[in-house]
């Protein structure tokens, strides 16, 4: 097979990159090790900066969005209890988040590229990037019981973390910077209305707690634990009873109900530079991860295909390599900065294991400055909304 660019994942990165190289008449093929069932059934993020949700209107892949998304114009703060607002709307000039689903943003880019016809193979096995340094890459994998050699000009490599692509730049051509975080997050996903009209991020003794939601009938919500714990000590009525004391007031009408989803998540923070080696260019995960206290995941990969998406109209365009040879410089400028204030809040309002006394005095003093300070508030204000492209 023959195409101008191979896709290696089909997650929210690789997706958005095939419309947007679509709407530009660019040809392109995707390929996913797992099964549409799978894909479409990962629960991850929720929170959508304009940017994103701006991206989506412009491949026309956001008419559910417009119709289910939640608009939130700012979030709160819980403090031992005790409850504070950040107006992110107020202070940013009208700018708010949507609150709609990353398995819902999947399904919907899926439908539309098998609408419009985009080479999409699920199942792909034994995916393998070849020559990516010369000026005739390619890519072999199996489906459907055959083996396949997809020639094209370049590759993007969308395919997460523990994906191929990045493995295939080879270590003297790239460095990783990484933080891991001594907890993780215990998530909850439940049919039973949220607790508040929007996001309450709890700072307790007892550790970090957030209240999220996915739809008017739908609660997600997260507890801090330790990295070594087991779901079996966690039965729903423990979590409940744990997100009530961490939530204090925000808690109030809390509606319990059973899981439908539960799982612990390890946090980190990864960045891997460059994000382009010859004719592969790196998105989303597979170059960096964030935190998920600062919902930028999802996020970070919508500006990184809209960056390589100019990048690759300009050079089959206008034969121009300039936007090709800046992507990795541009998409780093912000993934630094996303990757800076998920780290900042994460340390905000988590309670890390060797905090002394001196440390969570700091903290809670932050957090009261934050509370008292209008300029404070504008700079978190603007980090939570996202920062513009350029």
């Amino acid at each position: 097979m023959r195409t101008q660019v191979a896709i290696i994942g089909a997650g929210p990165a690789g997706l958005l990159l095939s419309q947007l190289l679509h709407i530009a008449k660019i040809e392109c093929v995707v390929l996913e090790r797992q099964d549409r069932a799978y894909v479409e059934a990962r629960v991850r993020a929720g929170v959508l900066e304009p940017v994103t949700v701006d991206l989506l209107g412009r491949v026309g892949v956001d008419a559910r969005l417009r119709r289910q998304g939640l608009r939130h114009d700012g979030f709160n703060f819980a403090v031992d209890g005790e409850v504070f607002r950040i107006d992110m709307a107020q202070l940013t000039g009208g700018l708010h988040v949507t609150v709609y689903g990353q398995t819902e943003v999947t399904r919907d880019l899926i439908d539309a590229a098998l609408e419009r016809g985009t080479p999409l193979f699920f199942e792909a096995q034994d995916v393998a990037l070849h020559d990516v340094d010369s000026a005739g890459p390619y890519v072999t994998f199996g489906a459907e019981g055959q083996a396949h050699r997809l020639d094209c000009d370049f590759i993007v490599g969308c395919d997460g973390f523990h994906g191929v692509s990045r493995p295939a730049i080879p270590e003297s051509a790239r460095r990783t910077f990484q933080r891991d975080y001594d907890f993780g997050w215990l998530g909850i996903l439940a049919d039973v209305p949220p607790c508040g009209e929007e996001l309450t991020y709890a700072n307790h003794e007892h550790g970090f707690a957030l209240a999220s939601m996915r739809s008017p009938t739908r609660s997600r919500y997260y507890l801090q634990c330790g990295l070594d714990e087991h779901l079996d000590a966690w039965p729903d009525e423990r979590i409940w009873d744990e997100l009530a004391v961490r939530l204090g007031q925000s808690a109030v009408g809390m509606i319990r109900g059973p899981s439908i989803e539960k799982g612990i998540a390890p946090l980190r923070s990864f960045v891997s530079e460059p994000m382009r080696y010859g004719r592969l260019f790196l998105a989303g995960d597979a170059a960096h991860i964030v935190p998920p206290t600062g919902a930028k995941g999802l996020n970070l990969a919508a500006s990184d295909v809209a960056f390589l998406s100019e990048a690759l109209v300009g050079w089959y365009r206008d034969h121009a390599d300039a936007g090709l040879e800046g992507y990795s410089a541009r998409s780093l400028s912000r993934v630094w900065k996303a990757e800076r204030f998920s780290w900042w809040l994460t340390g905000l309002t988590h309670r890390f294991p060797d905090m002394d006394p001196f440390a969570r005095k700091m903290q809670l003093a932050e957090l009261s400055y934050i509370r008292g300070s209008i300029a404070a508030q504008t700079t978190l204000a603007e980090n939570y909304v996202g920062l513009p492209l350029d």
